[in-house]
């Protein structure tokens, strides 16, 4: 676990490199940059860096002190790892910010920025209204940022009334969309909700079906490889993994009596054995299905649990769950495990900037949860009708996905980022909307 000293030279050391980066005079000229400035806002340290100290006091809620490690990458998965965390999804706002600290193109003139990135820790500020003692004034989250706004340099926001900034909230945008008008309050804050925040684009782990504020990007994973020859590495790994499962599933729940698509999913899998033992399997597979029971949580922070797993099966069954959304779906891409989705809120509708929605054809299958659960479609038969030949073509595109969707480390070589990974198409993503919402502003000025 970490320790509270330990917690406050990290807080201190991202001090230090606010301090140096964001005060670098960078050449205002630069071709490269051209652009692709971005100012980030100096925020009083309550609204980032004091949301860490009390890591371990927040009611409820687990205690988040060991996934602080390494600017938020959290623990070494073993001390000789290189590249494998016990990574946290909610401390991606950590990693943002110290991966903003080193963008290239960075400017302390706000005036002369392309996007104005704010340094918010709103996903961990929400701790309090999601289970702390404030759950009561959840419609309050973001109005003392807003004030901070309207008085400090009043002027930064006002110029493009708040349309140029940018924010990271390490949640699904669900836990930020309750009405402020809900009394009582029944889940959620009301950030996104707020008049005031309707401008900023909003990047979040999983958006609405309506996204209109925020923009997907991948959840991170606990691969954050600091060098490319450790990522290709990695790369010839999978490519060469033996798959010797047709499908697995990662996960938890389905064992209610109600039907849906995860009860449906185990209930083939443990069926899946009374067809190897009565006929032979095809393709060379061993077994048809295989299940990592992740039940509460247990796989979270454990990556050696499932990664084996995925990189021995060809097809990995991504339901949704308490949200459409899976940490599960970028795991499996790691592994060049080929990701069957049964709704398209679960992917194709969420992480357009990272995974196109025509291209989703190419590397994943598409199977209605209606037809599974309701309609008596078999999983497996769609998924052995699949030619070996197209299973290797829908792997090799899962693999060139592979380095857009995860995050490499902090302070990496520069070979490795000339790969955009999911940081520098976020980022890019985020300039471009915002480009296009202030063109659309001036144009209905007109």
């Amino acid at each position: 676990m970490a320790s509270r000293p330990g917690i406050l030279i990290w807080v201190a050391l991202i001090f230090f490199f606010e301090l140096v980066y964001c005060e670098s005079v960078i050449d205002p000229d630069a071709p490269e940059c051209t652009d692709r400035w971005i100012h980030i806002r100096r925020l009083p340290s309550r609204f980032n860096l004091d949301l860490l100290t009390n890591c371990s006091e927040y009611p409820v809620f687990d205690d988040f002190c060991p996934y602080l490690a390494n600017h938020g990458l959290g623990q070494k998965t073993h001390n000789n790892s290189q590249s494998w965390y016990r990574s946290d999804p909610l401390m991606l706002e950590l990693v943002f910010h110290r991966r903003m600290l080193e963008y290239p193109c960075l400017t302390s003139d706000p005036a002369a920025a392309d996007a104005i990135f704010l340094p918010y820790y709103g996903g961990i500020d929400a701790i309090r209204y999601l289970f702390g003692p404030e759950v009561n004034s959840s419609f309050e989250h973001g109005l003392e940022l807003y004030e901070f706004l309207q008085h400090d340099s009043p002027e930064v926001w006002r110029r493009n009334g708040g349309h140029d900034h940018f924010v990271v909230l390490a949640r699904p945008a669900w836990d930020f969309s309750q009405s402020p008008d809900k009394d009582p309050p029944i889940w959620g804050t009301s950030f996104l909700e707020l008049p005031e925040f309707y401008n900023i684009t909003v990047l979040t782990l999983e958006s609405r079906p309506w996204p209109w504020q925020e923009q997907a990007i991948p959840y991170p994973t606990s691969f954050h490889p600091p060098t490319l020859a450790l990522l290709e590495s990695w790369l010839r790994r999978v490519r060469h993994s033996r798959r010797t499962a047709l499908m697995l599933f990662a996960g938890g729940g389905g064992t209610s009596k109600t039907p849906n698509i995860r009860r449906s999913i185990r209930s083939e899998c443990l069926n899946s054995s009374i067809y190897e033992n009565s006929t032979r399997i095809p393709n060379g597979y061993s077994k048809l299905c295989d299940i990592v029971d992740c039940s509460n949580g247990i796989c979270e922070h454990d990556p050696i649990r499932y990664m084996k797993p995925m990189l021995q099966a060809s097809f990995c069954l991504q339901p949704p769950g308490d949200t459409p959304t899976r940490r599960s779906t970028f795991d499996g891409i790691l592994a060049g495990c080929i990701p069957v989705f049964f709704e398209d809120l679960t992917a194709k509708s969420q992480y357009g900037w990272h995974m196109p929605k025509e291209e989703f054809g190419e590397f994943s299958v598409f199977l209605p949860k209606e037809d599974i659960v309701f309609g008596g479609q078999r999983i497996l038969d769609v998924l052995m009708g699949i030619p070996r030949a197209e299973v290797r073509r829908m792997r090799e595109k899962v693999m060139e996905l592979m380095p857009k969707i995860l995050y490499r480390r902090h302070g990496s070589s520069l070979g490795l980022r000339t790969r955009k990974d999911a940081f520098d198409i976020a980022v890019e993503g985020s300039i471009t909307r915002i480009k296009s919402k202030l063109k659309i502003s001036f144009t209905s000025l007109i």
